[in-house]
């Protein structure tokens, strides 16, 4: 079994309450953002779209953050998911320059490397994590994703043009894709 999320790109609307939740549940500082939101534009007049992108930490089957920690402050828990335990952390950041999503990211104003953790402490009291309950448009889900891609159907894809490649990590991610969201030619756009 996998754990990871889903995400639907289709109804996502750019409003970053998972965002805004996620920094509030964890109480961190203006600087570091562990679930994120990126805006995409794709073509050229008059074949313009946009989409955006709601991302975390992915909890990957390869976690390159576990392999390179020097304290083994970065593991994998027991459901599978990648956790970062802060007693042992020495913030050196080598996790950071070796994760291709930019997950793990030194709060500077606690001093202390942080990560998305999945709410691990919110899942084990049976909730879900703080981005999921919190997304009004409910683009985002966690659980077991074999049964997330068999609720959601066909079609899902881990990986899209505007993300890093999947295949060194194999994210535990599921992303229905708006179409543009498929297409090579995009630009990330702030709003």
């Amino acid at each position: 079994m996998a754990l990871g999320f889903y995400f639907d790109s289709n109804k996502c609307t750019g409003c970053r309450t998972c965002h805004i939740a996620c920094k509030d549940l964890h109480n961190l500082s203006v600087g570091p953002v562990i679930r994120w939101v990126r805006n995409f534009e794709v073509g050229k007049f008059p074949d313009v779209n946009g989409y955006r992108y709601s991302g975390s930490c992915y909890h990957c089957a390869n976690a390159l953050c576990i392999d390179i920690c020097p304290t083994n402050a970065m593991y994998r828990a027991e459901d599978g998911t990648v956790q970062l335990n802060a007693e042992q952390c020495i913030n050196c950041s080598v996790c950071t320059f070796v994760c291709p999503y930019n997950a793990p990211q030194l709060d500077e104003a606690s001093g202390i490397m942080v990560k998305c953790d999945s709410c691990k402490v919110l899942r084990d009291t049976g909730q879900n994590p703080v981005c999921v309950d919190s997304c009004l448009m409910r683009c985002l889900e966690f659980g077991d994703l074999d049964e997330l891609e068999a609720k959601y159907g066909p079609g899902l894809v881990r990986e899209l043009p505007s993300l890093p490649s999947a295949n060194t990590t194999e994210p535990n991610v599921l992303i229905k894709a708006k179409p543009c969201a498929l297409r090579p030619d995009f630009k990330e756009v702030e709003i």
